[in-house]
């Protein structure tokens, strides 16, 4: 008979299998679908992002985008009724559970905390001693820093209805041109009454409090901060700032005294010659185009030689730069001496002789106070001569480009703007 082919595990099979770790145990069949095991997994995948991080995703555009994409997954599962039973068996951590949120603020807040304490005994602070040298004393608590942000979230303008028709005029003064917007520059200065566009909307600065000094040693301040769609916010001065720069299409309004003066300029550097010699007319506006112009004498007049760095005549004119200098040194108005063309600015849409108003009084501190005669003998003092250094002019310039040279002044004796 030929012997039979048929295979039967004994148990001594069996004990030897175990004795090898192999595990004979049949594969359990998944009685999931696929969809819910793609559940699943993305479940699992917020679970140890809670584990390792110690707090739940949250949104936000400084967040990366895997935890932007698990804060909208998990809101979407707590959403589902049918999601949530089949995810509920293996939620150890309660994440379904939205009334758990807070405990997961705490646990975080603790954790930084010890991670804090770890560092300061690192560094031989202890953080409980009660010893008066090295008690933080005047630092604020991870939870005062938040409950200071919750006070800066908007909420509801109760006396919107003084400020609506502030910013009905505001937009009727840029749809007619009275008013301008101008990029915002980093960490300009915020004056009470000062408007901005932030995040879509036009925001007024209606109060600033008293100043402070900060943990940092830098000046403070609370705001208050309406917003065009009827609510308000009262952040810190420097937190303004902050939103202020982070916003990319951030912008400042313009004040009506510097609004008339259109879009402004582009500068050109002398080395690059000056700009080309024609003046132009904005058939909207009839504002002219032109040059502000800044010159160095090329007078031997003992005074003019020792400071000639310093001395710089500050103009306007709407032709050809070249031209107006083109007879210098027989014109009193140049110290009857050749000039060097040092930068001209081009005007696109301006009102020139507003604007050559306003950088003469702004430098009027350190106006050249020279007498010359002329060829006649006769006593001369010219204009439009300053002892300013030609980055204190550059400067000025693009104060007024940006709608906040009235914020601050010329001090001649340190040769720098200084805020007000």
């Amino acid at each position: 008979m030929p012997k039979s082919t048929a295979k039967s595990t004994t148990d001594e099979d069996l004990e030897l299998l175990a004795e090898l770790g192999v595990d004979i145990d049949p594969e359990p069949t998944s009685q999931q679908s696929p969809r819910d095991e793609r559940i699943i997994a993305g479940f699992e995948e917020i679970d140890r992002f809670v584990a390792e991080k110690g707090r739940l995703p949250q949104h936000g555009d400084d967040r990366d985008i895997f935890e932007r994409l698990y804060a909208v997954r998990l809101e979407r599962l707590r959403e589902s009724a049918e999601c949530r039973a089949l995810l509920e068996p293996i939620d150890s951590q309660g994440l379904l559970n939205a009334e758990n949120d807070a405990s997961f603020t705490l646990a975080s807040d603790l954790a930084e905390d010890q991670i804090d304490a770890a560092l300061l005994a690192q560094l031989g602070v202890d953080a409980e001693s009660e010893n008066e040298i090295t008690q933080l004393t005047h630092v604020r608590s991870r939870q005062e820093i938040k409950a200071a942000e919750e006070v800066a979230q908007r909420f509801p303008c109760e006396d919107f209805a003084e400020f609506k028709p502030i910013f009905a005029e505001v937009q009727r003064q840029l749809k007619t041109g009275e008013r301008q917007t101008v990029k915002y520059q980093d960490y300009a200065t915020i004056n009470e009454g000062d408007l901005f566009v932030l995040e879509g909307q036009k925001v007024l600065v209606a109060e600033m409090g008293e100043m402070f000094i900060s943990d940092y040693g830098l000046r403070n301040c609370r705001l208050r901060v309406i917003y065009d769609n009827g609510t308000e916010s009262n952040p810190l001065f420097r937190s303004f700032q902050r939103a202020l720069n982070k916003d990319k299409t951030s912008r400042r309004i313009t004040k009506l005294d510097l609004a008339d003066l259109g879009p402004l300029f582009s500068f050109q550097a002398a080395a690059e010659g000056p700009a080309k010699a024609t003046a132009e007319v904005d058939p909207e506006t009839d504002l002219a185009t032109g040059y502000i112009y800044v010159l160095r004498s090329q007078s031997e007049h003992p005074f003019v030689a020792q400071k000639r760095s310093v001395i710089h005549k500050i103009g306007v004119t709407g032709g050809d730069v070249k031209k107006r200098i083109a007879n210098a040194k027989n014109d009193p108005t140049y110290l009857l001496a050749d000039v060097e063309i040092v930068a001209t600015f081009k005007l696109a849409n301006i009102n020139r002789k507003k604007l050559e108003a306003i950088l003469q009084k702004f430098f009027a501190s350190a106006q050249l106070d020279l007498e010359l005669r002329d060829r006649f003998d006769t006593p001369v003092k010219p204009r439009e001569w300053f002892l300013v250094p030609l980055a204190a002019i550059e400067e000025a310039i693009s104060k007024i480009q940006d709608g906040t040279i009235d914020q601050f002044r010329y001090n001649p004796e340190t040769a720098r703007l200084t805020p007000l």
